[in-house]
């Protein structure tokens, strides 16, 4: 279930980041950037499940005692 004001209203509309559909991209839109709550709830998961990853250089600790001893 969807969101959307009457379609002559002039509001700025989004692409859902989960199905692609239009989104209302507005104070109305309690799911914004979203479409719906369930594809708000379905991005939800996929962070969760770890489906998207944020890229690091990975932890300090990995690093070899000589390059921790040349970061201090």
């Amino acid at each position: 279930m969807s969101v959307f004001p009457p379609s002559d209203t002039k509001l700025r509309r989004v692409r859902c980041p989960a199905c692609g559909g239009d989104s209302v991209f507005a104070p109305i839109n309690p799911y914004r950037p979203f479409c719906s709550e369930r594809c708000k709830q379905l991005d939800l998961g996929a962070w969760a499940n770890e489906d998207f990853r944020v890229a690091t250089d990975g932890p300090v600790d990995d690093l070899l005692p000589s390059t921790q001893a040349n970061l201090q």
